[in-house]
């Protein structure tokens, strides 16, 4: 599973930083999906390997403008560069109001292609397709605001010799049982499509949150997950002195539950624009390294600090590899 960071940018953008916007894709596949979209976000793709043709869904965390922004133009523009396809928007309440306000009163009048919202605020949401599971887990923002728990569906290989045991004969029978569809024999047994496949490897799982004062409402699925994406908005000490209200994490607060759930890799992002990467400092400003030096001193797994088109894989035997600088030049 592949990441490419699009905007790692608290509140608005600064000038190494976008806001939030996040690629996710099955390996090197250029297929993928999107996690927010903040303003500009398109304008970031332009820069990646990444098109609006390719892309498979969009998945929003919560309303506030640098997390949605982008999503009007960006779907504005697939529809002029001719696509076809249909696409899903997977967002809570208020997401597809604001879409087609925006479009309504921006003049356009016709998609060519289906777009289909569906509310990750509901009680039931689950989303999938032919690679991915996705799961809607609330946490605690200003506004309802969500993280989703991504689970690979990886492929099927069957077990020729409890085939052979079943009497399943080798034909389009075969071929059913590893879609998952069980088949019935002549002699009228049923066989089960889990009883003779299995997947290739173990699925791997990540979460990915948005704006969050409370990780530990993560701990539960971080137990059954190998990777998390999670904001680090500030220090413990800028937190003390601008106060709560706002509703973000530190990164001692991520760190903290995810060292506690035993997870092994966490990437932090959404920094606030007072912390500045070490060759762009001032003498009044601070460092990533201090969000770092914060996460790390609770954190004994892999830690990453995000950057903009910074592109990593979470590899099939769970280890996060940085990939480096996905910008194309």
């Amino acid at each position: 599973m592949r990441l490419t960071f699009l905007g790692t940018s608290a509140g608005s953008p600064t000038p190494y930083r976008n806001v939030t916007g996040l690629a996710l894709a099955d390996d090197d596949s250029r297929d993928w999906y999107l996690f927010d979209c903040g303003e500009g976000t398109q304008h970031q793709l332009l820069h990646s390997r990444y098109s609006a043709a390719r892309l498979r869904a969009i998945f929003i965390t919560h309303v506030h403008g640098d997390h949605c922004y982008g999503l009007p133009g960006l779907i504005a523009s697939a529809n002029m560069n001719g696509r076809k396809a249909p696409l899903t928007v997977c967002a809570p309440d208020g997401i597809e109001q604001f879409v087609r306000a925006a479009f309504t009163h921006t003049d356009i009048r016709e998609l060519r292609f289906p777009l289909e919202f569906v509310r990750s605020d509901a009680a039931d949401f689950h989303w999938r397709d032919g690679s991915i599971d996705v799961r809607a887990l609330p946490l605690s923002h200003r506004v309802p605001c969500f993280a989703y728990q991504v689970s690979e569906i990886p492929p099927f290989h069957l077990d020729e010799q409890a085939l052979d045991t079943l009497g399943v004969p080798r034909g389009p029978d075969w071929n059913w049982l590893q879609q998952g569809e069980n088949i019935p024999l002549a002699d009228g047994t049923e066989v089960l499509a889990d009883q003779v496949r299995q997947p290739a490897w173990p699925a791997r799982r990540i979460i990915i949150g948005g704006d969050n004062d409370q990780p530990e409402l993560l701990a539960s699925a971080l137990e059954t997950s190998d990777l998390l994406v999670h904001e680090a908005t500030f220090t413990e000490d800028v937190l003390a002195k601008v106060g709560p209200q706002y509703m973000h994490s530190t990164a001692a607060m991520v760190a903290r539950t995810a060292q506690q759930a035993g997870l092994a890799n966490l990437i932090l992002t959404h920094f606030s624009q007072r912390y500045r990467l070490g060759d762009t400092l001032n003498e009044n400003q601070r460092s990533i390294d201090d969000l770092r030096n914060e996460a790390a001193a609770i954190f004994s797994g892999q830690i990453h600090m995000a950057k903009d088109f910074d592109c990593l894989q979470l590899t099939r035997d769970r280890r996060l590899e940085f990939l480096g600088d996905a910008k194309l030049r």
